[in-house]
């Protein structure tokens, strides 16, 4: 195991850093070092050469060449296998430098401030930084590389273990961990200069290279048994989202099924103001309510379908305070309230409903005391996300993978206000249908297309999904409904291509429907509307979800 002799570091992020130097110090290590971090390490009492001693050339240019020297690249990429380059080194005055220790300008985070300028972004393109950790990552058989502070601790342990040096499997990793740096830092750069350079105006770069890196060991299994599956994080994501939630409880790891099921729990309920409780299955909602308390509105949502709700996963947008945790997954009030409900109000006296299991739930927070009477369950997984619904993502772009490539688009969350929507029939809708068409628009985004959802008040009663004709939607919506699709409001995620679609919506017992309007068949649907008697408004915008 070689030792280090000479470390060079020039870090823009100090965490940690006079701690590691003082360490290396320690140990024998000599260090060379450049501006703000050799500045630093000698106010901290540390004996520090600058580069520019060192290769006996001025950084110059306003710091754009510093590094760029032989007497460091040489010291960097020399084989200490080779006596050839062992000999030209010394022939040239060039020292071995075991220890690189560099993290770059902060690009990413410099362009994605809405103020920056040209000359900013381009200031913050690190040449030398990445150069550096190229040379070193490249001869790890001699080299140790360090671009993450948090390595810091676990390589000084390593050295004082082993004497002073760190160990081929360590330099390999840490290798790669540099490689993965440079290169999610020249993706970021080809990214946004490609739409710096555009000629056209689009949200779109040309170049378009998000990177990922995984998170933890492999999951059970993907959608079925027989596939295998990973969970992987995006770098620099304008919204960090659900790979950053925290397990607060739950004994089983988290499954591809729920991660996806999770994602569509947080995207329904972070789309509505007041307290709401969103029940998927298979990435539907079989259950969603808004309500003055998110005890209610839980109750509400639960009530909706309890067949379906077995084995969901559930999304709160408000912190789940005891009186809801005290319901989730309790058979007894299963048993006592929330089935005899639903039997009354749905007619439904058939269907099986087989108990109160919930795989997951995500929200913004947790009282203790809810915690507490969660954590009863033992295969319940209890997932935190604290910034539930940040700006930033509506930055972020809507991935979906194809056979040989992506197609991409912006993220859909805007909807139509009460401002946006039109009467056109006869009929007026009522203030409070009204409202409940708003809230019917809302969750009908977050089901399959074809998507008909059927309401109450703000409560879903009816869900038809992932149809090939709206017409059959409908049929399904209805019959979920049950009895409670008499005076319902429904919306539909799209336009009636055909009246059709329009009769089987009235025949659901709906009174007021919500649609964007846009077909060729606007009229003839129209007068369908007219003729059965019932409200309708056109919102102008489309919420498909393939």
């Amino acid at each position: 195991m070689p030792r280090i002799n000479l470390a060079l570091l020039s870090v823009l992020d100090k965490t940690g850093l006079v701690d590691f130097a003082r360490g290396l110090r320690e140990m024998g290590v000599r260090l060379l070092s450049t501006g703000g971090t050799k500045r630093i390490l000698e106010e901290a009492g540390l004996e520090v050469t600058a580069v520019e001693d060192y290769t006996g050339f001025p950084e110059m240019m306003e710091g754009r060449v510093k590094t760029l020297h032989p007497k460091v690249h040489g010291g960097l990429l020399a084989r200490r296998d080779n006596p050839e380059h062992l000999a030209q080194a010394a022939a040239h005055g060039i020292e071995m430098i075991d220890l690189v220790c560099v993290n770059l300008y902060p690009f990413q985070q410099t362009v994605t401030k809405p103020d920056v300028t040209w000359e900013e972004a381009v200031e913050n393109i690190d040449i030398g930084g990445p150069t550096m950790l190229r040379s070193a990552a490249k001869n790890f058989a001699a080299v140790t590389v360090v671009c993450n502070p948090a390595r810091y601790g676990d390589i000084l342990a390593e050295m004082r273990a082993s004497g002073g040096g760190v160990s081929e499997e360590t330099r390999r990793q840490l290798a790669l961990e540099a490689f993965a740096h440079t290169g999610q830092y020249d993706a970021a750069i080809a990214t946004w200069l490609s739409q710096a350079f555009a000629t056209e105006k689009s949200a779109f770069p040309g170049y378009f290279a998000p990177w990922y890196v995984k998170q933890g060991g492999d999951l059970r299994y993907g959608e079925n048994p027989h596939q295998a599956a990973a969970l992987y994080a995006q770098v620099n994501a304008p919204e960090p989202g659900l790979t950053q939630a925290k397990k607060l409880h739950g004994e089983r790891e988290l499954s591809f099924n729920n991660y996806l099921d999770l994602a569509a729990a947080l995207e329904a309920a972070r789309d509505f103001a007041e307290p709401t409780a969103v029940i998927i299955k298979h990435l539907n909602p079989c259950g969603a309510a808004s309500a003055a308390t998110l005890g209610q509105a839980f109750v509400d949502a639960w009530a909706a379908d309890p067949v379906s709700a077995f084995g969901s996963v559930m999304g709160f947008n408000r912190v789940v305070d005891r009186e809801t945790a005290e319901l989730i997954g309790n058979e007894e009030f299963l048993r006592e309230v929330i089935i005899p409900r639903y039997r009354k109000e749905s007619g439904d006296e058939e269907s099986s409903i087989i108990g109160a299991f919930v795989e997951a739930l995500i929200a913004p927070g947790y009282e203790p005391g809810a915690l507490e009477l969660l954590r009863r369950h033992k295969n319940l997984r209890v997932m935190l996300l604290e910034d539930f619904a940040p700006d930033s993502r509506r930055r972020d772009l809507d991935l979906k993978k194809i056979p040989g490539g992506l197609v991409v688009q912006t993220p859909d969350l805007d909807f139509a206000g009460l401002s946006d929507l039109k009467v056109v029939t006869k009929k007026q809708p009522t203030e409070e249908q009204m409202r409940s068409l708003l809230f019917a628009d809302r969750v009908a985004k977050h089901v399959k297309s074809n998507a008909i959802v059927l309401v109450q008040g703000t409560r879903l009663v009816g869900c038809g999904a992932g149809q090939m004709s709206r017409v059959d939607s409908c049929l399904i919506a209805a019959r979920k409904a049950g009895k409670r699709a008499a005076g319902s409001c429904l919306a539909s995620d799209a336009m009636f291509p055909a009246r059709d679609g329009l009769d089987a919506a009235a025949a659901t017992g709906a009174v007021a429907i919500l649609q964007p309007g846009g077909s060729r068949a606007d009229d003839e649907v129209i007068a369908a509307a007219d003729e059965h008697g019932i409200a309708m408004v056109f919102s102008g915008r489309r919420h498909f979800w393939h």
